[in-house]
C-alpha cells in the first residue's frame, strides 16, 4: 500500500483514510513489522536490536504518523517525569534512524522539520499478529554493573562534546576519551552514560573502574564480575566474548593508562567479536587497537585577553567552572571587572585543567579571589586538597601527578623532569639538547618525548607549520620538584642557556643584521629565562653577553623595546669584563638606542645610548655599529620634530654605507635619505634617493629590509607616495598608499599597519578622499587598541580629528584634536604636531572661534619656523590665509600675503601639490577683487605642472575655476 505526501501546515504524510489502525494491533511499514503490545520490532522476520527509548520514540511517532511532533512533545511522551534535555532526543533519534536504516537505498521513515520537530512519513498498514513471535534480543541477567560515577552538578564547557561523543559512540561503537590527568575524562564519560542509559535498556550498562587495579592479569576477571556471568573455562576472554556476542551492552573502561596492554587486548576482542558491545574508554593514553576512535579531550578555554571584562571572562567555560565551584566554597559575590583579569590568570595558570580549576576555586570562600591567586603564584596549587569523596589520586594535583609520574619508565621520568626548565613552548631540538643524556644522539630522548605526548604529560602545540611542545603549568611545577630531587638544577639550566645562545647565534651568522625574527617569537619566554639565569651565574657572563647581543634583533623585531634595552644594558656592563668580543656583540647599543627613539621617554637618553664604550667601537665592524646607531638617531630626531638634525644623521649614514656597507645597508641609507629630504623640504632630492633605493633593492631581490623593528621597504613606499603627491602625481600616490596599507594589514608584523596608516592616510586627506581616509582611520584606531603603541595611538586620534573637520563636523574634530595634541606633546611626538595643530586651527575657524584659531595658527607657524620644520610651512601659511578670510572682519591683504608666502615656500620645496592648495583660495580671492587675469596667470602654470590632472579635489576645483574664467 502506498500513500502520497500532502503539503499542509500540520501534516507531512497522511495514512490512507480507509485504513483503521488499532492502538495495539501490529503494523507494517517497509520491511519492518512493529508489535506494540510485545514491544517488538522485526525486520524481515528477524528481531531488530533497538533500545527501549528508541522504541518508545518510534511508537510515539507512528501513533501520530504524518503529524509534526515537536521535541517538547516527544520529551513528554517518552520521558515523562524524567529530566532529559533536547540533546538526549537527538541521540536516541539518531539511534532509531540507524536501526531502521533510514536514508539507505532510498528508504525514508522519519524526517526532521527544521525548528519544528519530527514526523513519521512512511506508509503504514495493519498486520495480523504473529502467533509465535521470535524472542527479543538477548539482554543481561540482573547483575552488579559497577559504580557508575554520579553525573556532575553541572557540565560546564562540555555539552557539545558529550552530545557529539554520544552520537559517535552509537555509530562507531568504540570511543576512547584521552587527556591529561584531571582534565575531566571520567566526568564526560559519566555524562555520556547518563545520556545513553535508556538506549541500552537502562540496565545493560557496565562500568569498570581500573584505577585501583594493579595486576594486568585481573582485567578480564574484573569485566566478567561487572557483567555478572558465570564462566568456568580455561580462557575467560573467549568465554566473555562469546557470552556478550548476542547482547547489546555499553561497557565503560575507566582509567586504563596503567593497564594499557591488557585492556587494549580485551577491548580489541570485544569490538571485533561482539557486534552488540559498545566500548567507552577513558585513559591518559590511547589503546591503539583496530576499531578505536580517539577523542583528545581539550582543556577548558579561558580568556585570551590579558585584561578581560567580567562578561568577556564569563563567556569562557574555564571561568564559568571557577565561579560555579567558588559559589560552593562559600563565595557569594559576582565577578567584577577588576577581578576578571585575576580569575582569567588563575585559569591560565591551571591551563584550563578542570580538576586544577576546581581545587583553586574551592579555596575562594576562605581566601577570596586574589588570595587564591597568591596561593597559585608558588607551588601551593600542587597540594590544595579537594573533595574527600573522590578517588585518592584526584584529591590533590600532586597525588594526580604522582600517579602519572610513577607509571613512567625511568628515562621518561628523567626527561620529563629536565623539560621543566623550559618556559612555555619548546622545539624537539631544544628538548633533545637540554633533556638528553650524555652520549645520547637524541633518538632515545625523542622516543621518550613521543611517549610522554602519548601519555598526555607533554602537550603538542603547532605554531603555523612548526610543531612545538609544552608542559601544562601544573605539570611543569611538579616536574621541577622532581628535578631538584634527583639531580642538580644548575647543569640543566646551563644547558638551557647555551642552547638558546647557540640558536640565536646561528640566526645572526646566517641572516645578519636584517634577519626576520618573527619565526623565533615562540622562543621568547625561554630566551628571557636563559638571560636571567646566565646573568645571575658569574661563570656564565660570557654566554650572557653573547646571548643578549644575539637576542637584540629578537626583542626589537617583536617591538619589545624596553626589554631589549634592559638586557643590552646588562650586557654592556658585563662586556667590560670581556676583552675580546665577537662582531655580533657590536649591536648591543642598538637596543637602548632604539628603545629611546621609539618610547621618547627621555630626550637625552638616545644621545647617551649611541655612545658605546671604546671596547665596542674600536672592534672590527665598529663602523657598521655606528651606521645602525646613526640610523636610530635619524628616526629619533625626526620623531622629535628636528628634521634638520635627522637629515644630518641620514647623510652620515649614507657616507658610511657608500664607503664600507653591504648593498642592503646602502638600500636602507638611500631610503633614509629620501624620507629625511622629504621632511627637510627638498622633494626633488627625496624622489632621487627613493628611486635609487628601489633600484638597488632590485639588484638584491630581498623580500624585506628590517632595522630597529621597522619594515624599511614599507617605509620607503609610504615616503614615495607622499613625495609623488607633492610632485604632481596624486592618482599614482593614492594607488600606492592604498596598496601599501592593504598589504600592511595582511602582515604578521602588527606594527606594519599602524605605521602604514599613520603615515599614509595623510595622502588621502590631502586629496580630499573622505571615504577611504575615514575607513582607514577607523581601522587604525581599532588596530592600535588591539596592539597598543602610544605614538601611533596619538597619531590615529589626530587623523580622526582632521577628518572630522574636513567632513564638516568641526566641534567633534576640535575635541579629538585637542586630546590628540595632549598625547602628542606628552609623548614628544613633535613630528606630526604641526599638522594636528593646523587642523585644530581650521576647525576652530569653521566653528566660529576666530580669535582662538588665529592664535593657534600663529603659534604653530612660529614654532615650525623656529624648529626648521620646512615641510609643514606651506600648509600652515595657506591655513593662516584661509582663517584671515573667515574672520568676521576679513583681512584680505593679510590673507593674500599668507597665500603668496605659502606658494613661494612650496615652490622652493618642489611641492606643486602644496602650491595648488594655496593657489586655489588665492585665485578665488583675486576673482572676488576683479583680478581675473591675475587669477588665470597664477593658477594655470601650477595646474599644468601636474603630470596627472585627476586624483584630488584641488585639481577638480582648479579645472572648474579655469574653465569658468576662460
Amino acid at each position: 500500500m502506498t500513500g502520497q505526501a500532502i503539503a499542509r501546515t500540520d501534516k507531512v504524510l497522511l495514512v490512507p483514510p480507509h485504513v483503521e489502525v488499532s492502538a495495539h494491533a501490529p503494523i507494517s511499514f517497509g520491511s519492518f513489522r512493529l508489535d506494540r503490545a510485545q514491544r517488538l520490532l522485526l525486520q524481515d522476520g528477524e528481531p531488530v536490536r533497538i533500545g527501549s527509548r528508541a522504541l518508545d520514540l518510534l511508537i510515539a511517532l507512528i501513533d501520530r504518523a504524518g503529524d509534526i511532533v515537536s521535541r517538547h512533545e516527544l520529551l513528554e511522551l517518552v520521558w515523562r517525569n524524567v529530566v532529559v534535555d533536547e540533546a538526549g532526543v537527538r541521540v536516541h533519534m539518531a539511534s532509531l534512524r540507524r536501526a531502521l536504516g533510514d536514508g539507505r537505498d532510498g528508504a525514508r521513515y522519519i524526517v526532521n522539520i527544521a525548528g519544528r520537530g519530527y514526523s513519521f512519513v512512511a506508509p503504514i498498514a495493519p498486520d495480523e499478529p504473529d502467533p509465535q513471535p521470535p524472542p527479543p534480543a538477548a539482554s543481561l541477567a540482573p547483575r552488579s554493573t559497577g559504580r557508575v560515577p554520579p553525573p556532575p552538578r553541572s557540565l560546564i564547557g562540555r555539552e557539545a562534546v558529550i552530545t557529539s561523543l554520544s552520537e559517535l559512540l552509537l555509530a562507531r561503537r568504540f570511543i576512547s576519551i584521552v587527556g591529561s590527568g584531571g582534565i575531566g575524562k571520567t566526568t564526560v564519560a559519566a555524562a555520556i552514560v547518563q545520556r545513553l542509559q535508556s538506549a541500552f535498556d537502562d540496565t545493560n550498562v557496565i562500568f569498570v573502574d581500573f584505577g585501583a587495579m594493579t595486576e594486568g592479569r585481573l582485567v578480564p576477571g574484573a569485566v566478567i564480575a561487572a557483567v555478572g556471568c558465570a564462566i568456568g573455562g580455561a580462557d575467560p576472554v573467549t568465554e566473555l566474548v562469546t557470552f556478550l556476542a548476542d547482547k547489546r551492552v555499553l561497557i565503560i573502561f575507566d582509567s586504563c593508562e596503567h593497564l594499557v596492554d591488557p585492556t587494549s587486548l580485551l577491548a580489541g576482542e570485544l569490538f571485533q567479536r561482539s557486534p552488540g558491545v559498545h566500548l567507552l574508554v577513558t585513559s591518559r593514553e590511547s589503546l591503539r587497537v583496530d576499531g578505536e576512535t580517539v577523542h583528545l579531550l581539550s582543556p577548558l578555554a579561558y580568556p585570551a585577553d590579558e585584561f578581560p571584562t567580567a562578561p568577556e571572562a564569563l563567556a569562557t567555560p574555564a571561568v564559568q567552572l571557577f565561579m560555579d565551584r567558588a559559589a560552593y566554597s562559600g563565595f557569594h559575590g559576582e565577578l567584577t571587572d577588576s577581578d576578571a583579569p585575576v580569575v582569567g590568570e588563575i585559569c591560565r595558570r591551571t591551563d584550563g585543567i578542570a580538576l586544577a580549576i576546581e581545587l583553586a576555586a574551592s579555596r575562594v570562600g576562605t581566601y577570596g579571589i586574589r588570595g587564591v591567586a597568591n596561593l597559585l603564584a608558588g607551588n601551593a596549587k600542587l597540594r590544595l586538597a579537594g573533595r574527600r569523596n573522590v578517588v585518592p589520586r584526584h584529591q590533590t594535583l600532586e597525588a594526580m601527578l604522582d600517579w602519572s609520574f610513577e607509571l613512567l619508565a625511568e628515562l621518561e621520568q628523567r626527561v620529563l623532569s629536565r623539560l621543566s626548565v623550559f618556559v612555555g613552548l619548546f622545539s624537539i631540538e631544544a628538548a633533545c639538547s637540554v633533556a638528553g643524556s650524555a652520549g645520547d644522539d637524541g633518538k632515545a630522548t625523542m622516543v621518550s618525548i613521543a611517549s610522554l605526548v602519548d601519555k598526555s604529560m607533554v602537550w603538542v602545540q603547532p605554531v603555523g607549520k612548526v610543531v612545538f611542545y609544552r608542559l601544562a603549568d601544573v605539570t611543569r611545577a611538579y616536574a621541577a620538584t622532581k628535578l631538584q630531587e634527583v639531580e642538580e638544577l644548575e647543569p640543566i639550566s646551563r644547558r638551557h642557556a647555551r642552547y638558546f645562545a647557540s640558536l640565536l647565534k646561528g640566526v645572526a651568522l646566517e641572516h645578519g643584521a636584517y634577519a626576520d625574527m618573527r619565526p623565533y617569537a615562540p622562543h621568547i619566554s625561554n630566551v628571557r629565562k636563559a638571560l636571567e639565569w646566565s646573568f645571575s651565574d658569574p661563570e656564565s657572563h660570557a654566554v650572557a653577553v653573547e646571548l643578549a647581543a644575539d637576542a637584540v634583533p629578537l626583542f626589537l623585531g617583536l617591538w619589545l623595546l624596553s626589554e631589549g634595552r634592559h638586557w643590552s644594558r646588562f650586557a654592556l656592563s658585563a662586556s667590560d669584563e670581556i676583552k675580546e668580543l665577537p662582531r655580533r656583540e657590536l649591536r648591543l647599543p642598538e637596543a637602548p638606542a632604539d628603545s629611546a627613539q621609539n618610547t621618547q621617554n627621555d630626550a637625552q637618553e638616545f644621545p647617551d645610548a649611541i655612545e658605546p664604550g671604546p671596547n665596542l667601537l674600536e672592534a672590527d665592524g665598529g663602523e657598521m655599529t655606528r651606521f645602525r646607531l646613526l640610523a636610530g638617531l635619524n628616526s629619533f630626531l625626526t620623531t622629535l620634530g628636528d628634521f634638520e638634525g635627522g637629515l644630518a644623521a641620514a647623510k652620515r649614514c649614507g657616507i658610511i654605507a657608500e664607503r664600507i656597507g653591504a648593498l642592503s645597508d646602502r638600500v636602507i641609507a638611500e631610503w633614509m635619505l629620501a624620507a629625511a629630504y622629504h621632511l627637510g623640504g627638498d622633494q626633488a632630492a627625496a624622489m632621487t634617493h627613493c628611486e635609487r633605493g628601489f633600484a638597488l633593492e632590485a639588484e638584491i631581490g630581498h623580500p624585506e629590509f628590517r632595522l630597529f623593528g621597522y619594515d624599511h621597504h614599507l617605509r620607503a613606499e609610504l615616503a614615495l607616495s607622499r613625495i609623488l603627491w607633492l610632485r604632481g602625481y596624486p592618482a599614482r600616490a593614492c594607488r600606492l598608499v592604498l596598496e601599501a596599507m592593504e598589504g600592511a594589514a595582511l602582515s604578521s608584523l602588527h606594527s606594519n599597519y599602524s605605521m602604514a596608516a599613520a603615515n599614509g592616510v595623510a595622502v588621502l586627506l590631502w586629496s580630499g578622499n573622505s571615504r577611504e581616509s575615514g575607513t582607514h582611520i577607523d581601522r587604525l584606531i581599532a588596530h592600535v587598541e588591539t596592539h597598543p603603541f602610544k605614538l601611533n595611538a596619538a597619531a590615529a586620534l589626530a587623523l580622526k580629528g582632521e577628518w572630522l573637520v574636513m567632513v564638516g563636523e568641526p566641534l567633534a574634530g576640535i575635541a579629538a584634536l585637542q586630546e590628540a595634541l595632549k598625547m602628542l606633546n606628552r609623548e614628544q611626538f613633535q613630528m606630526v604636531v604641526p599638522g594636528a595643530a593646523r587642523a585644530l586651527a581650521d576647525g576652530l575657524a569653521q566653528s566660529g572661534q576666530y580669535r582662538e584659531a588665529q592664535t593657534m595658527i600663529d603659534e604653530v607657524t612660529s614654532s615650525a619656523e623656529r624648529m626648521g620644520q620646512k615641510f609643514w610651512l606651506p600648509d600652515l601659511y595657506r591655513t593662516k590665509g584661509e582663517i584671515n578670510l573667515k574672520a568676521p572682519s576679513p583681512d584680505v591683504e593679510a590673507a593674500e600675503q599668507a597665500f603668496l608666502v605659502s606658494i613661494k615656500l612650496a615652490g622652493e620645496q618642489g611641492a606643486i601639490g602644496w602650491e595648488l592648495k594655496a593657489a586655489i583660495p588665492l585665485a578665488r580671492l583675486l576673482i572676488g577683487r576683479e583680478r581675473a587675469a591675475d587669477a588665470i596667470a597664477l593658477l594655470t602654470p601650477i595646474y599644468e605642472a601636474h603630470s596627472e590632472r585627476t586624483g584630488t579635489t584641488d585639481l577638480a576645483d582648479a579645472k572648474s575655476l579655469l574653465e569658468s574664467l576662460r
